[in-house]
């Protein structure tokens, strides 16, 4: 009623006009006066000459409530003061509709007010349907998004501008307010949420709320008057955390912050039919301190005196939300039973998580102008990028259309909660570690976009937190994360199309689906089946066949590598196949049956296994021949196309002669590479396997060792 109330003077006032050619006009007197509050010192002349300007442009013009047009934009404004809003926004705000709706142009607000305030005008100005046809509400919020990545204040009146027209959308055809009410929920309430002003996004919430759901905000308007027939228990509450916080030596104000209809309508649709809500469930105690270190000895205080429910505790002083909110939550339960959810703020954090980005006043202010900042010191500045900011307009540049961009912002903006992770990549030319933020359920892929872009495109694996994980692998807050890309100067495998399932940001699916459109390949295709050109056969192949030794080559045998038995002289010498010891191996021998001997490295398990059993191990020395020795090496690496290939041909610059290989199927993207090896000399072995850790995708080389059975 008090928002139809100061409706009403301002339109009264509006038709009275001016009662001084140098006075604040009637109808801006009740504005300056909220304006001064926050802002004792402002200079009021411009928002003067902005009402003058867009008194006379909107003049004659009404709404379809019949008021007066002027009325909007003076509402709008009125908002904003409210909410500590500086003078160049509460000045844009009255000319906000004068470039859209009248024949004032952009050129006449800059020479008369300024870069600044010509810049926000622009920003909230909708673009022309007859030149973007259907594609200009769309277009217009792309534009308006773009405008707020470099001045949060655009986006600030907008939300202004939505409520105020929420508030009157009852004139409206019941189609028109329908759809109102849709882009709202989808767009601008996120869009306050994300700007942390929640004094609109309340309000914004039930009034779409009534539009789109009429049944359910009938029935939860009614449980609220039937709660408030009776006496509220937080009431009593209350007044004993007074008492008790007096007490205690702590200054504190105690407040019952009423529910608004939408959050009552989720609890109970929470509590469930059968526990329904209860008398404390309609309202939460807000308790407002001086200072950061008061917060805490209140909490101490109320989980003292009344028994504290552990799982409902959130600090989010320590930790803020991505939209600045600082606050404790807590609920305790009293004697009786009745549980009472508290949430402990400073006054300076609840005027933040009233106006968010409003209250921290103007982005670009100079330290010059003390008097147009609410900011204390330490205090943070206006986020003007903020993470999921500058990642919508990093992808948006990328949608192909206005649908395309109207979709993967209401997918956007859907996530309503936001991590940070510390992503790394490898190589001197390398980004560094460094805090990337991302939307709750984002995986590896998507920090591979958000950190590198189209270079994303070359991402093959991922260590997470140390461990080794595949791409599609779920975040959470604070990982630490360590992308793997193949080498720069080669054609990117690209990415497969089973990350589309996986990724959670617009900037990865759109340019997942460019890489995929491009290469011919659909959705539900994967890349990593298809043999390249020149390529050997597919890896699919390779694991059914061994690979024969080159042309002129033999198949090595256990006659290749020359190990000696003291004392033995005669006995024939076998290399253990489950460790394949070469020169210089540390080596233990064993007689088995026939008068032969098994050589086994000393660190093979089945030396432990032996040696347990009674075993006796004879001594084994090696004598250098000129047949060369065989070896096994495991390959793990990140599967993609050529890499059989790639690691074959790094083998035989190396000297060595492929006998046989074996390839895994693939595992969330990773595949074991096992090779069987003839080398001309066992001291090559070392730079043979640092030259195949180097191959792109590769991340670890070891001998391979063949657990035998146990027994």
């Amino acid at each position: 009623m008090s928002a139809v109330r100061s409706l009403r003077k301002l339109s009264r006032a509006a038709l009275l006009g001016a009662t001084s050619r140098n006075a604040l006009p009637d109808a801006l007197e009740h504005v300056a006066k909220v304006h001064r509050a926050h802002h004792p010192r402002a200079d009021l002349r411009p928002l003067r000459r902005a009402y003058v300007l867009a008194e006379s442009s909107h003049r004659g013009q009404m709404r379809k409530s019949g008021e007066p047009y002027i009325t909007h934009p003076l509402a709008v404004t009125l908002l904003l003061a409210q909410l500590g809003a500086e003078t160049t926004t509460l000045t844009a705000s009255l000319l906000h509709d004068t470039v859209e709706d009248t024949e004032v142009t952009l050129e006449q607000v800059r020479a008369e007010f300024g870069d600044e305030v010509c810049y926000l005008v622009d920003g909230v100005t909708k673009l022309e349907k007859v030149d973007y046809g259907a594609a200009a509400e769309s277009e217009t919020f792309r534009k308006m998004l773009l405008a707020t990545g470099n001045d949060v204040r655009v986006m600030s009146i907008k939300l202004a501008d939505r409520l105020h027209n929420m508030r009157t959308l009852g004139v409206m055809r019941p189609e028109k307010q329908a759809r109102i009410a849709k882009v709202t929920a989808d767009v601008l309430i996120p869009l306050a949420e994300r700007l942390g002003v929640q004094a609109l996004k309340r309000e914004l919430e039930d009034l779409a709320f009534a539009v789109l759901q009429p049944e359910e905000h009938t029935r939860t308007r009614e449980l609220i008057r039937e709660h408030t027939a009776d006496p509220d228990p937080l009431t009593g509450i209350a007044s004993r955390v007074r008492r008790m916080l007096r007490e205690a030596g702590i200054g504190a104000q105690v407040l019952i912050r009423p529910r608004h209809a939408l959050s009552v309508h989720r609890l109970r649709l929470k509590r469930g039919d059968r526990e329904g809500l209860g008398p404390c469930d309609f309202g939460r105690l807000l308790i407002l301190v001086q200072e950061d270190a008061d917060c805490y000895a209140v909490l101490g205080e109320l989980h003292t005196c009344f028994a504290p429910l552990v799982s409902e505790f959130k600090d989010f002083i320590a930790v803020p939300k991505f939209n600045l909110y600082q606050s404790l939550h807590t609920a305790v339960a009293d004697e009786d039973g009745q549980v009472v959810e508290v949430l402990v703020r400073t006054r300076r954090m609840h005027r933040v998580a009233e106006a968010g980005v409003i209250a921290l006043g103007d982005p670009h202010a100079a330290a010059t102008r003390p008097e147009e900042s609410t900011e204390q010191p330490g205090e943070r500045r206006d986020p003007t990028r903020p993470g999921w900011l500058s990642r919508l307009l990093e992808w948006q540049s990328h949608a192909p259309d206005a649908d395309t961009f109207w979709t993967e912002l209401r997918d956007e903006l859907a996530q309503d909660r936001e991590i940070t992770v510390y992503c790394a990549v490898p190589g001197p030319d390398s980004p560094a570690g460094e805090a990337l933020p991302l939307p709750a359920g984002a995986t590896c892929v998507d920090a591979a976009y958000a950190l590198l872009g189209q270079a994303g495109h070359r991402c093959i694996g991922a260590r997470l937190n140390g461990r080794l994980a595949a791409l599609t692998t779920p975040l959470r807050d604070g990982d630490g994360l360590q992308l793997f890309l193949e080498a720069q100067g080669t054609e990117p495998s690209g990415p497969s199309p089973e990350w589309l399932g996986h990724v959670r940001t617009p900037a990865a699916r759109l340019a997942i689906r460019q890489w995929l459109a491009a290469s011919g390949t659909s959705g539900g295709d994967d890349r990593e089946r298809k043999p390249e050109a020149g390529a050997p056969e597919a890896d699919d192949r390779a694991r059914r066949e061994p690979v024969a030794p080159a042309a002129g080559e033999q198949a090595a045998g256990a006659t290749e590598s020359t190990p000696v038995v003291p004392g033995r002289p005669d006995a024939p010498v076998r290399l253990a196949r489950c460790c394949t010891p070469v020169p210089p191996d540390a080596v233990t021998g064993f007689a088995v049956r026939g008068g032969a001997v098994t050589v086994h490295r000393d660190t093979c398990h089945a030396v432990t296994r032996m040696t347990s059993a009674g075993r006796t191990a004879l001594p084994v020395r090696w004598e250098r021949g000129t047949a060369g020795c065989r070896v096994t090496l495991r390959a793990e690496a990140f599967g993609r196309p050529r890499l059989l290939a790639d690691l074959t041909e790094t083998i035989a610059a190396e000297g060595a002669a492929v006998v046989a290989a074996d390839v895994e199927p693939p595992r969330e993207q990773r595949v074991r590479h096992t090779y069987t090896l003839h080398l001309p000399d066992a001291s090559g072995l070392p730079a043979l396997m640092r030259a195949m850790r180097q191959v792109p995708g590769v991340y670890d080389v070891t001998r391979a060792v063949h657990r035998a059975a146990a027994n």
